[in-house]
């Protein structure tokens, strides 16, 4: 049987089916990504999905390195991530309902993102660094597709966590990009008021999930 980085071809078809429905269940890695590309146009939502990308990386390796079991074992520490990942997207959703809409116009759109780039990789990195559920995701996901008797665990490991980066970074790219450029025909009056009220109450709703979940 052919084979990926010391992972089956059939398993790794199949890791790609689970993944994908997985990343298109909507969640706030998406729905930060899906803001920047309403609020502040395509070239912020791609930042935003690097810096969710790059939390993820970091979620991987630390999995890998066996950190993340120890975490979600002490339940103080697992708490602690969980409250402050639920504070954040409270605090993001409370601070965009806070500030007007301040629709793009046709002259403000062709100008770069009224959000600096590094700072929506920024916050995309924290919302999903403080995304309690990406720990249990990786400690409980990620060791399901490995098969022992093949060896090379860490290999496999690898190939599967560059997998799961490759295809969320690919989707959110993509669904920003779709949604900044539908999203540049509502930019203005009610309507780009509504999508701004939308956004934040997502936010906001996460971070109380989190908080009470």
């Amino acid at each position: 049987m052919s084979e990926f980085g010391y992972v089956p071809a059939g398993t790794l078809v199949g890791y790609l089916a689970v993944i994908t429905l997985f990343m298109l269940t909507p969640g706030p890695d998406m729905l930060y990504v899906l803001a920047n590309a309403v609020r502040y146009g395509t070239r912020a939502s791609v930042a935003a999905a690097a810096g969710v990308a790059v939390g993820e990386i970091i979620h991987v390796a630390v999995a890998i390195a066996g950190l993340s079991v120890v975490i979600a074992n002490s339940p103080t520490l697992y708490a602690t991530i969980r409250y402050a990942g639920a504070a954040y997207l409270i605090t993001l959703g409370l601070l965009a309902l806070r500030r007007p809409a301040n629709p793009r116009t046709a002259r403000q759109d062709a100008a770069p993102a009224t959000i600096g780039l590094v700072k929506a990789a920024g916050r995309g990195l924290l919302t999903n660094l403080l995304n309690p559920k990406m720990i249990l995701f990786t400690i409980a996901f990620l060791p399901q597709f490995v098969d022992l008797n093949r060896g090379h665990v860490t290999a496999q490991l690898l190939v599967l966590g560059a997998v799961f980066v490759a295809v969320q970074l690919a989707l959110d790219i993509a669904l920003g990009l779709v949604t900044g450029r539908l999203a540049g025909r509502l930019t203005t009056g009610r309507p780009a008021r509504l999508l701004h009220r939308i956004s934040a109450v997502a936010f906001f709703g996460i971070g109380v999930h989190l908080a009470i979940g």
